[in-house]
């Protein structure tokens, strides 16, 4: 049996939960940080100063304007996910927050 590196196998399972991994354009921007509203994620803040709602940015990202995301859903609502790349510090629960 072939021998699986633990964080290859980690990224395998993170990228299988993901419905979409968009690829991004030449020119997509990145998420800097999260906006929240009473603890949950309403938008994000875009490197080039922007600030997207939650359906903004999915709908950005599956046209390539977002880099080192991939799209998942739960229930109904699709949301945006941070491609895993064994970096934490760039996940996006660990982004800063604003207030929305």
């Amino acid at each position: 049996m072939k021998n699986i590196d633990k964080d290859s196998l980690n990224d395998a399972l993170a990228r299988n939960t993901l419905d979409d991994i968009p690829t991004p354009k030449s020119d997509a921007k990145e998420i800097i940080g999260l906006v929240k509203s009473g603890g949950r994620v309403t938008g994000y803040q875009l490197s080039d100063g922007a600030t997207v709602s939650k359906q903004e940015g999915v709908d950005l990202a599956k046209e390539g304007g977002i880099k080192g995301v991939g799209i998942a859903h739960r229930k109904d609502t699709e949301y945006l996910k941070s491609l895993p790349d064994g970096t934490e510090n760039n996940n996006l629960n660990n982004l800063p927050s604003i207030s929305g």
